[in-house]
């Protein structure tokens, strides 16, 4: 019932901001606040509905350090976005044609940030940690890293290929950063960082959503393997790779501060009553 509220509860409020969202779509500079505003009230609901059903502080979004560490994951997704177009536009297929709409990019500044922060809340904040406590950290690793790419599949020019770029270079890269850190604000930034960049920066697809124009007027062309096609950066093999770095090294993080939760016996009794009941 635990995992059934809180799944609920951010279902609930991910909704209700992405209709506001889709309702001032055409004014991008209104898409800003609206975004932002979503955001922090799914902060709120996801700190409520756990200290509601846990009975417990919400460790993982504590207010310490939380503009450092939101930053730091930034950082580190805009950096992981640049080493692939930088690929990409190395081999020829991205091309700045010179500047583009700074309204489109405060839009999905908004955007993004509404995205990233309901996204981690959900497939972190709730599915990874009730799986990780049932299963253990590969597991749950795994099962979420399947299920988030597997859910980016209906989008607009989704493929295989794409989906499996994001379950490995997101969903097992993200749940590496909460497991190395044990908060949410890392993969969060993580999140946005990637997703802003790709859009609001670069002006790329992202996730074959129909990203509107951002800071730079730009183009991608050539093999979809290497652009990512009508999907984006995201499909492209360079994506899948620079993730399994950071995860790589995350997950050496989490190993030396010993973040990795086994699969014992006992884990597994509990899932199978768990399941069963």
């Amino acid at each position: 019932m635990r995992l059934f509220w809180q799944l609920l509860a951010i279902a609930v409020v991910s909704f209700v901001g992405g209709q506001a969202l889709y309702a001032v779509e055409d004014e991008p500079w209104l898409m800003l606040p609206v975004g932002l505003v979503a955001a922090v009230l799914a902060l709120f609901v996801y700190r409520w509905v756990v200290r509601r059903t846990e009975r417990r502080a919400v460790t993982e979004l504590a207010w310490e350090g939380a503009a450092y560490k939101t930053g730091l994951g930034t950082l580190t997704g805009t950096a992981m976005f640049g080493f692939v177009i930088v690929n990409i536009a190395f081999l020829g297929f991205y091309r700045v044609d010179g500047m583009g709409d700074p309204g489109g990019a405060a839009g999905l500044l908004g955007f993004m940030a509404a995205a990233a922060v309901t996204e981690e809340l959900l497939y972190r904040g709730v599915l990874f940690r009730f799986v990780e406590g049932w299963a253990g950290t590969g597991i749950a690793l795994a099962l979420t890293g399947i299920v988030f790419g597997a859910v980016h599949l209906v989008n607009p020019g989704a493929s295989v290929v794409g989906a499996l770029s994001i379950a490995v270079s997101a969903g097992l890269m993200l749940g590496a950063a909460y497991v190395a850190t044990r908060n949410l604000w890392v993969p969060i930034g993580i999140h946005f960082g990637w997703n802003f960049a790709a859009g609001g920066v670069f002006s790329t697809e992202v996730s074959g959503n129909g990203t509107p124009q951002g800071l730079l007027d730009a183009s991608t062309s050539g093999p979809a393997l290497v652009s990512g096609g009508a999907f984006g950066p995201e499909a492209s093999l360079y994506t899948p790779l620079a993730g399994l770095i950071i995860t790589a090294v995350l997950l050496w993080i989490a190993k030396r501060r010993g973040n990795l939760v086994p699969m014992r016996r006992k884990n597994r009794a509990e899932a199978v009553a768990t399941l069963a009941q």
